[in-house]
């Protein structure tokens, strides 16, 4: 039974995708050439690992035995170029972590400015994701470490407890919503906002709610930091949701009210998650347990 790195990393891509024209697309293949190797694969297997439905495939039983190991040989390989990338030409790691937009702008920076000074030589790629991103490319082995909403992250991820990250109403001072202590967001979603651009994690989850609701957000203007937009805000343009803790830095330097939401979806735990913290790679485990240890010492 020989199955080489592009096969199985293409097998992950169509099982996560439920697609085989999408799995190749991912690892950059031809359909053609990507059906093919799927074919060799069972052929050698001597079993059938996807379903061919109309609207795509899905994973057979043994589909999911080769899909968890698939997974595993992935991401040992990529434990493994980690640890070694400090041999190569005296080149520190690189390592890898995913966070929803809150923990990006506002709750990981002073964390992680912390770590790189401790750990001279490491270098850090952060990239946005949503949380049921996250965990899909944890589960995925595309990543090692993230940080997203606790309750949006699969069960069979090991997590760890970062921080509370409560969304809030940002207004303008002037506005009779201002003396309130709480609203609703079915309340306001006929309102002008002010937002993310589309497609950053935060702005998905609250267009998101919108649409749960039957409406819409009507953005008038999209910036790419939450001080810009609460500045936004503070000069009437329009209301928006932030992090509570972004909202009260800009309560305390312009004309800006914050409002609480009384939604559930609005009051989120963040948590740091991997498959398995004890099987990291030695640089990804040092940077989990700095982060643990600053989020332990925050509260």
């Amino acid at each position: 039974m020989r199955f080489d790195l592009v096969d199985l990393k293409l097998f992950v891509a169509v099982a996560q995708a439920g697609s085989i024209t999408q799995g190749a697309a991912r690892c950059a293949l031809a359909l053609s050439s990507a059906s093919s190797r799927i074919n060799a694969m069972e052929a050698t297997l001597g079993a059938r690992l996807l379903y061919r439905r109309a609207r795509g495939v899905a994973v057979t039983e043994a589909g999911e035995v080769l899909l968890d190991h698939a997974r595993l040989v992935l991401q040992r390989l990529d434990a493994m170029q980690t640890e070694l990338a400090p041999f190569a030409d005296k080149v520190g790691p690189r390592l890898h972590l995913l966070a929803n937009t809150a923990g990006i702008f506002e709750h990981l920076p002073a964390a992680l400015s912390s770590y790189l000074a401790a750990y001279c030589g490491v270098s850090l790629d952060l990239q946005e994701r949503q949380s049921v991103q996250i965990g899909e490319a944890l589960m995925a082995g595309e990543a090692d470490l993230g940080v997203g909403i606790a309750d949006a992250l699969p069960d069979s991820l090991e997590r760890r407890w970062f921080c509370d990250d409560v969304l809030v109403l940002a207004v303008p001072a002037g506005d009779p919503l201002s003396r309130s202590a709480a609203v609703r967001f079915a309340d306001v979603l006929g309102r002008d906002f002010v937002g993310l651009p589309a497609g950053s994690a935060l702005y998905d989850h609250v267009a998101a709610q919108a649409a749960r609701l039957g409406g819409r957000l009507r953005v008038r203007m999209r910036l790419k930091s939450f001080d810009a937009i609460c500045q936004t805000v503070s000069a009437g343009v329009g209301f928006a949701v932030v992090p509570r803790i972004a909202a009260i830095r800009a309560e305390r330097a312009m004309p800006l009210a914050v409002v609480a939401l009384r939604d559930r979806w609005a009051h989120r735990r963040l948590a740091l998650c991997a498959r398995s913290f004890s099987h990291l790679p030695v640089p990804t485990r040092q940077l989990a347990e700095h982060l643990t240890a600053w989020a332990a010492a925050m509260t």
